[in-house]
């Protein structure tokens, strides 16, 4: 650093970092041998410093001051349900204002030649336009820490070969997992990416031909690389030895997908791009571990975000305790619900558990008063043997005003047998009867559009 000039890699102070976000063995020592009040206190140091660089934001100038909030009034992390919630669009509007990259950075903050380098991604636009995200170096290797922590926590060996199937391009999940990998695990990384940056059938010859023990991805796509490797004549548990998945699962995806895989082990990992990995299974398998030293999770009610009562659900909102570089993110609104668990861990573990995404609050659709989150439907309907494990939702609204939930699921068997068996599972497990249509192997994929995104579309709302 002869000039003074800053790189990604001077720009960190990697052990102090380790200390406030312990990996490994270390982790695991922290998060079973701190006490509640110790990790509130940890908490709440780090919180303040997040604080101080949203104070040093416009983004957050203007969002706290509308409400009447002025410097000093946040002392601790008692007084962040005083604090408004923010979301997506509060971030879209920013870019709109302060084209091209809004104003919730906190660049203004940086005097000539101070300011960090930056990582800048989007989103995947799976709900509207792509959002940028920006990170700074000590933000971003938190967030690349706080995955590994999680693989490794799963049981990631350093002689593992993980294959991943997330994407690539401008989007985060990509690169930010195989940074993940790379920097905080020992474990060999193929980045072969979403079908259409990899072949399907080339990316299961490529785990039988280098030995892939780990898959890292969304479930819907793991999922169907195990027929693509069954048509390809290459068997699942025999010729390519999978022992774990680790991914995005709904509630109910485990043993469908362990089952595709050879009886592969699947764990769950919760995160979105703004955030990074918030919580993640142990070896233990009971539910998601916060990663409460460097997120504070609130469960709010989807309304009127109040904190909702013990175990009930609400939309997840975070505040990340390590981002106080660029764009802190104090009550951010993920729209992802989900509810708390109650019991105690059963691996000593003092961080607080939840079950992990149960769906998306902005994509709920109610039909006739029943609330219907389109993810869930899937794992629903795998009770049925003809399943082929694609689906997609409508929501329909006919020339009297009444609403009807339609679900179109590729089917082995097209048959009114199977379509009686589909609907009597979703009305025992939704409340209602929906309309069902049955669908041939592969042709919804220009719909669901599952080869070329990393979450596949599942509900057309065609009543507006």
């Amino acid at each position: 650093m002869m000039d003074g000039h800053k790189t990604y890699f001077n720009s960190v102070d990697w052990a102090a970092m380790e200390r406030d976000h312990p990996i490994g063995d270390a982790f695991t020592e922290f998060a079973t041998k701190t006490s509640r009040d110790e990790l509130r206190a940890h908490q709440n140091k780090l919180f303040l410093r997040c604080v101080e660089r949203a104070w040093a934001t416009p983004f957050y100038q203007r969002l706290w001051g509308s409400v009447g909030i002025e410097r000093g009034d946040i002392r601790s992390l008692d007084d962040l349900p005083s604090l408004p919630v923010f979301d997506k669009q509060d971030i879209m509007e920013s870019i709109a204002a302060a084209p091209p990259i809004g104003d919730f950075a906190g660049f203004e903050s940086y005097g000539a030649g101070e300011k960090p380098p930056v990582i800048f991604h989007t989103t995947s636009g799976t709900t509207g336009t792509p959002q940028v995200l920006l990170f700074g170096p000590k933000s971003r290797e938190v967030q690349n820490l706080l995955l590994g922590r999680l693989y490794r926590f799963q049981g990631l060996r350093p002689d593992d070969v993980i294959h991943s199937v997330y994407g690539h391009g401008m989007i985060n999940g990509g690169h930010y997992v195989r940074e993940a990998a790379i920097h905080w695990t020992s474990a060999i990384f193929m980045s072969a990416g979403t079908g259409v940056e990899t072949r399907s059938v080339r990316q299961v010859e490529l785990m039988r031909d280098f030995r892939a023990t780990v898959i890292v991805g969304f479930a819907d796509y793991i999922k169907k690389l195990a027929g693509v490797a069954k048509e390809a004549g290459i068997e699942p548990g025999r010729d390519i030895n999978i022992r774990m998945i680790s991914g995005h699962l709904g509630r109910e995806d485990k043993k469908a997908l362990s089952e595709s895989w050879g009886g592969a082990k699947c764990f769950d990992w919760y995160g979105v791009g703004d955030t990074g990995a918030i919580a993640g299974e142990g070896p233990d398998q009971d539910g998601l571990y916060v990663m409460e030293d460097a997120q504070y999770l609130e469960i709010c009610d989807i309304d009127d975000h109040k904190p909702v009562s013990p175990g009930a659900e609400g939309d997840m909102v975070v505040t990340c305790l390590y981002k106080d570089d660029l764009y802190p993110i104090i009550r951010f609104n993920t729209h992802d619900v989900t509810r708390a668990i109650q019991s105690d861990s059963q691996i000593g573990v003092n961080f607080q558990r939840i079950e992990g995404f149960l769906g998306r609050s902005d994509n709920m659709v109610k039909i006739r008063g029943i609330n219907i989150f389109p993810q869930a439907v899937g794992p629903m309907l795998e009770e049925a043997s003809a399943f082929a494990g694609e689906f997609i939702c409508k929501a329909r609204r006919d020339e009297n005003g009444r609403d009807e939930f339609i679900v179109v699921a590729e089917v082995r068997e097209i048959s009114g047998a199977v379509e009686e068996e589909l609907q009597r599972v979703l009305k025992r497990k939704i409340g209602i009867a929906p309309i069902v249509e049955l669908a041939e192997v592969g042709s919804l994929a220009p719909l669901t559009q599952i080869d070329v995104r990393q979450k596949p579309i599942r509900l057309i709302d065609e009543r507006f």
